[in-house]
């Protein structure tokens, strides 16, 4: 089971923090990602990162701006977003599985997902 939260209302160059919980333990080999659907468009990929740290992923539209990580005391997967623009606005989903690298995009791939929570960012 996911439960992200950390979702909410922001002005254009501002930041939120996303954080992903998990019910159990992780494997290693599991892939964490983050993906997005905005009204009227398809879920997109946001990040990925392998349990275990050892591979790390962003979409060419969020380099540089948003951070995925692991926090091991709260057994979570977090997203850092900064410098949010209009365009980051959707629903942002958690998800998991055991899946090779290759796959970490495609999000009809992923076994586990979180309920979803809005980010809005106002221009």
């Amino acid at each position: 089971q996911l439960q992200a939260s950390g979702g909410g209302w922001v002005q254009a160059g501002g930041s939120l923090r996303l954080s992903c919980g998990t019910s159990g333990p992780i494997a290693s080999n599991y892939i964490m990602a983050w993906f997005r659907q905005a009204p009227g468009k398809e879920r997109e990929y946001v990040a990925a990162m392998r349990w275990s740290r050892s591979h790390i992923d962003y979409a060419d539209s969020v380099k540089g701006r948003f951070t995925i990580s692991r926090d091991n005391a709260k057994n979570t997967v977090d997203l850092q977003m900064n410098s949010l623009k209009p365009e980051d606005t959707a629903v942002y989903y958690c998800a998991a599985s055991p899946l090779i690298w290759g796959a970490r995009s495609q999000f009809d791939a992923f076994r586990y997902w979180g309920q979803g929570t809005q980010v809005t960012v106002s221009s």
